[in-house]
């Protein structure tokens, strides 16, 4: 660390490492960063991403699972995906045509299998808590590089829901001094980020919609048997019509009537909910195509009506950005348009930055804010108390 580029004052090389709820794999972003919080600047040098093989993919959404999960099974994986996560890093790096010996810091979200914002009522010993595995120690050997996880606690700690955390990035990359933005991420759960028009951090709305593509996944992957695990570019859903019986018994949901801040995960709307779901489609004779054009309207509506409901009331939004997997389901961004007709409905593409990108990107910022101890969580998202400095660091 004696001649880390925090101590001279240079542009810091980063490898931002971040895996969703969708279970889909590790997206790396390497990425230079010169300076600090709000006035750090960012330039995307390369993106790789790694997809879980299928085997893994279904360990994990067990491990999710309270029926399916084990203390052992969670210890060996919180190791073996540090490994996973090195190796990704060192793929990266020769993807890109660079030597890891340029970069200075990985960070990583690591994986989440459980995220309890709230305390379960009434269980002894129950608080706000999260766990995301990926064991950092293992990253920074397997690298050799220092390498900051474990981001989400030090919020939890101060009084915060430990998410969203794409709000504190998005303010630094996409704020507009005349346009308001609502920076709409699609992983395995959505979230947004209301950005009024020059934006300070006191006024940012930010909040998870609910499900993004975890109920769409899980359907097409129950119809299917397996064989598929998602509904590419929304071209099943496209052949169907939403039920709107069924649509609005699934947004009676009490999460959608919270106000924000909140936050959610596979604890509300994982398998459980995806089963009772295609149940409830089963007992209506829905056909498999009617199924799915369901689950992304769920999708679509969950998110629109959260900005009739916590966002147009106070702010002015011009356009709406989406990010994360679902920028790729076209029908979902065809039902986003025509519920907000007033907003110009786009993917980051458009604006030059990659859709699938920008959360690793983040957890690139959060890193290197972490190095400098600037604090890096944004209360006015999560609830908490205060700012503080989050992450844990492992040495090489």
């Amino acid at each position: 660390m004696m001649f880390s580029p925090w101590k001279e004052g240079r542009p810091a090389i980063v490898v931002g490492l971040m895996s969703g709820t969708s279970l889909d794999g590790i997206d790396a972003a390497i990425v230079r960063i010169k300076g600090s919080g709000l006035e750090a600047s960012v330039e995307l040098l390369h993106y790789y991403s790694k997809p879980y093989e299928p085997e893994l993919r279904q360990r994990l959404r067990d491990l999710c699972s309270e029926e399916k999960s084990n203390s052992a099974a969670v210890c060996s994986m919180n190791a073996y995906l540090g490994y996973q996560f090195g190796a990704a890093v060192l793929e990266a790096v020769a993807d890109a045509g660079m030597r890891i010996d340029e970069v200075d810091l990985v960070s990583s979200h690591g994986q989440t299998i459980w995220h309890q914002p709230v305390p379960e009522q009434g269980a002894p010993y129950s608080v706000a808590s999260t766990l995301q595995i990926g064991d950092i120690s293992v990253i920074a050997k397997r690298t050799g590089k220092l390498t900051v996880g474990d981001f989400r606690p030090a919020d939890m700690a101060v009084g915060g829901q430990g998410a969203p955390f794409a709000p504190y990035g998005d303010l630094i990359l996409f704020r507009h001094p005349e346009r308001g933005r609502l920076l709409q991420n699609i992983g395995g759960i959505g979230n947004c980020t209301a950005l009024p028009a020059g934006a300070d951090p006191s006024d940012v709305l930010a909040f998870d919609t609910g499900p993004g593509n975890m109920i769409m996944d899980a359907v097409a992957h129950m119809l299917t048997e397996g064989r598929l695990s998602y509904d590419e570019g929304g071209t099943w859903a496209a052949r169907g019509n939403p039920d709107q019986v069924l649509l609005r018994e699934m947004m009676a949901h009490p999460y959608f009537q919270a106000e924000p801040p909140k936050s959610t995960g596979r604890e509300l709307f994982g398998h459980n909910y995806a089963v009772s779901f295609l149940e409830q489609a089963r007992l209506r004779s829905l056909s498999d195509e009617d199924t799915m054009a369901t689950a992304a309207a769920f999708t679509a509506h969950s998110i629109a009506d959260s900005y009739v409901n916590y966002v147009f009331p106070h702010h002015r939004m011009d356009e709406v950005i989406v990010t994360g997997g679902g920028a790729h389901n076209k029908t979902l961004l065809s039902m986003l348009g025509e519920l907000l007709p007033e907003q110009k409905v786009m993917t980051s593409k458009a604006l030059g930055f990659d859709d699938d990108a920008k959360e690793a990107v983040i957890f690139a910022l959060l890193g290197n804010d972490f190095m400098l101890g600037v604090p890096n969580n944004l209360p006015a998202a999560t609830g908490a108390h205060k700012p503080t400095v989050m992450g844990k660091l492992a040495l090489p």
